[in-house]
């Protein structure tokens, strides 16, 4: 490309990630992410197989911008090019020169730069033929003494070329990507041949020093090859038959390669992994139910249902020898305590404890490993979850499963369903490794805020347990035993050096916070100790000096935290026409809806609006559907609807609604619009209707009810079948304040929540016309 020439240039970009390339040095490449395929095919187009390659800040940004990146790069030319059958391409490039960004041009498809050609730099007197020449006399010994076979490599040092000869050496070290990156920006060939000479020259002192070391014996013998030293972690692994068997014929075919092929490390890379793997390796656990219901109260209050299952399981494994792995799935909003949990069963069972987030996975491959054709392949999350346990019985926590993505890569998850089936997953295959694992003995927790998100085949191989938002009394005394504590440590203080009353604490609870956890209790606690903390050291008192303990009252308590953030709010002010209160459950917990009805000139149309879901859609077609038939029972003129629109609202209309619990609410709004009777405003409701006016149950009782109380509703009407839930999960100082009134029908509902009833066989009249003067009013 004599374009090469020019001093600035516009290349397609891919960014890299965990690797800087060099000029001279021939890298293979996998490309996959989809702006990186777009700008490897516009190289082979537009520019004639030459790219600019620059390394990510951040690796694990999947869509990196220009603060992303750093401005130095590498020139390249693509050598090959081979399409995968994921969409994928393997490519092997040769670096050529420096580059430095100067602009960043993004159509949207891929990246491309404008960047200028860096031209090397030497100062006049400099001998760089005798640098290089140590430099290379200098690596040659760092190669024998790490044992490297790099025949072909070592015949590419020459001493006329330092530049080339710094660049491929520091290909090679084993350096951070940012000390790498800082060789790359130098231009001054005398001065990064230097820098790389020194960082040789610390390696080989630190090789010498361990050759000292090694036995006598080990000395007279000489260096071990790859294939005996392999050979004997082989035999020293006690690996199961099958693995062995692999193991052994992968170690017959790294022999017969040349030293240091690409498939040789390939080979190597594969064998280092089957030898990680704890194949043989179990924690022994605590058997001991009482020393574990110990551990999981210390940690953690309430969770009744969640502690007995956990102890049931304990005493399942004192009866059966061999019992299989449990799938548990903890479902609930965020901050009440789902990881933490798993964190603390692994704690109560004495077993390791790992932890793989699944938000926003797209790649079956993450699951279950990359197959071995491709090159820069790797096992999957569960078998470097197994490695880093360094047992095959982990308490092993797959955390989001219902933020699961899938794209054309595959279904991730599709792959779990063989690690979470107790049936299948004693032989699950990595692609990867392409051998069975055994994990049976593997404890797998998976948390989500809705089991919904969760395919149905994954969902159907787990058992769910819920854990519900925390209430009023529950929330003090987590913040009581466990957050104050936490965070006084945390900052510095003594366990009882800052001192909160409880009518303090209630008042963070109910006027700065709004949550069905304790994530945001936590991070106000956290700010009154900060602030507490810069009080002390402004106010000059030195450490170790005795002091009365911090005492925060309400007034400290706004000067740290600054107004209350929510002060009296209520639902509703008073009784509307066409206004009811239902009540939702959602990713964050329980909260109220208030769903609004008017009417305008139209055709006849529902119009719908507050961001809803399909199912809110059709739970919305279904009250207006019951409502008209409601009005014709009654016999009251439903002619004239077809000349009006109905408009039903649910304010905040950013935050997505979707289920089916809405649908008593929406019908209730209907009705009290058509009717002209107002809804009472300290009624909220929860329920699926029919067209028949029957009420099916809902989920999320115990949610709902916290959030009714929260916004002072103290009267909420449920489904009957609901009644249970209702007995069984709500705590008796809700109970204390809250009326439930089951109901079966709209009918039963209807004449409790409507400020009078609606007489029955009533004389035909218009409706339309003085309800439209009143919405207009």
């Amino acid at each position: 490309m004599d374009r090469l020439n020019d001093r600035e240039l516009i290349l397609p970009l891919i960014p890299l990630r965990e690797l800087v390339a060099f000029p001279t040095v021939i890298v293979p490449i996998l490309v996959g992410r989809d702006r990186s395929v777009n700008a490897l095919k516009a190289a082979l187009a537009e520019s004639g197989g030459h790219l600019f390659l620059a390394a990510q800040k951040n690796q694990v940004t999947e869509t990196p911008r220009a603060d992303d990146m750093y401005e130095t790069g590498t020139i390249a030319r693509i050598e090959k090019s081979a399409e995968q059958g994921n969409g994928s391409f393997r490519i092997v490039i040769q670096g050529l020169k420096r580059g430095r960004v100067l602009e960043w041009l993004d159509d949207g498809e891929c990246q491309r730069v404008r960047l200028e050609v860096l031209a090397e730099r030497a100062e006049p007197g400099q001998d760089l033929a005798e640098l290089s020449r140590n430099l290379i006399a200098l690596f040659e010994e760092y190669v024998n003494l790490k044992r490297l076979r790099l025949p072909g490599l070592l015949a590419r040092l020459k001493p006329s070329q330092l530049s080339d000869a710094s660049d491929i050496i520091a290909s090679i070290l084993s350096l951070p990507l940012k000390a790498k990156q800082s060789l790359l920006e130098e231009t001054d060939a005398y001065a990064r041949g230097v820098r790389v000479y020194n960082i040789l020259k610390k390696d080989v002192l630190q090789l010498r020093s361990q050759r000292e070391l090694e036995p006598k014996r080990m000395r007279e013998e000489g260096p071990e090859t790859d294939y005996e030293e392999y050979k004997k972690k082989i035999e020293a692994a006690q690996l199961p038959e099958h693995v062995k068997a692999r193991a052994d014929e992968e170690l017959e075919r790294l022999a017969a390669m040349p030293p240091f092929s690409a498939e040789g490390t390939v080979s190597r890379y594969y064998l280092d992994w089957l030898l990680a793997i704890p194949w043989r390796k179990f924690r022994k656990e605590n058997k001991d139910i009482r020393r574990a219901a110990q551990i999981l109260d210390e940690d953690h209050y309430g969770l009744r249902k969640v502690k007995e299952r956990i102890l049931d399981y304990l005493a399942v494994r004192l009866l059966v020898k061999k019992a299989q792995g449990e799938i548990l799935c903890f479902v609930g909003p965020p901050g009440v305590g789902k990881s933490s949990l798993s964190k603390s069963i692994a704690r109560a069972l004495d077993r390791k404890f790992v932890r793989v987030s699944l938000g926003g996975v797209k790649d079956e491959a993450e699951i279950r490993g990359h197959r071995r054709t491709y090159i820069g392949s790797y096992p999957g999350q569960i078998v470097k979850g197994l490695k880093k346990a360094g047992s095959m019985n982990p308490v092993f926590l797959l955390d989001e499963i219902d933020k699961l993505n899938s794209d054309f890569r595959g279904d991730p998850a599709s792959a779990l369903l063989e690690a979470l089936d107790p049936e299948q997953n004693a032989e699950f295959v990595d692609h990867y490794l392409d051998l069975e694992l055994d994990l049976s003995q593997v404890f797998f927790i998976t948390t989500a805020n809705f089991s919904e998100n969760i395919p149905p085949a994954l969902l159907d191989r787990m058992e769910v347990i819920e854990l519900p938002g925390y209430t009023e009394r529950e929330k003090l005394e987590i913040a009581k035993s466990f957050l104050l504590k936490k965070q006084a440590e945390k900052n510095g203080f003594a366990a009882d050096a800052v001192r909160i009353a409880d009518d303090v604490l209630l008042r963070v609870i109910n006027e700065y916070t709004r949550e069905a956890g304790v994530r945001n209790l936590e991070r106000e606690i956290a700010v009154i100790m900060r602030k507490t903390a810069r009080g002390i050291v402004e106010s000059g008192r030195r450490e170790g000096e005795p002091a009365p303990p911090e005492v925060i009252d309400g007034e400290r308590l706004e000067k740290f935290l600054g107004v209350p953030k929510f002060i009296g709010q209520k639902a509703l002010q008073g009784s509307e026409v066409g206004v009811a209160i239902g009540l939702a459950w959602t990713a964050a917990g329980g909260d109220i809806l208030v769903v609004e009805a008017r009417m305008l000139k139209g055709k006849g149309d529902l119009i719908l609006t507050g961001r809803l879901g399909e199912v809110m859609k059709e739970s919305s077609s279904a009250a207006f559907s019951y409502t008209k038939l409601k009005l014709f029972e009654l016999e009251l003129d439903t002619e004239e609807l077809r000349h009006y629109d109905i408009h039903l609202h649910i304010p905040e209309g950013a935050v997505p609604k979707e289920g089916p619990s809405a649908g008593v609410t929406l019908a209730v709004s209907l009705l009290s619009l058509l009717t002209g009777i107002p809804v009472r405003p300290d009624y909220a409701m929860t329920g699926e209707i029919t067209l028949r006016g029957k009420i099916l149950p809902v989920g999320g009782i115990k949610e709902k009810v916290i959030a009714a109380h929260r916004y002072g509703i103290r009267n909420i009407l449920i489904p009957s079948e609901n009644e249970k839930d209702y007995r069984e999960d709500i705590p008796e100082e809700l109970k204390r304040d809250i009326r439930v009134h089951p109901v079966d029908t709209m009918d039963e509902l209807l004449e409790i929540v409507l400020e009078h009833p609606i007489k029955i066989k009533n004389i035909r009249s218009k409706v339309i016309r003085p309800l439209q003067e009143a919405s207009l009013q």
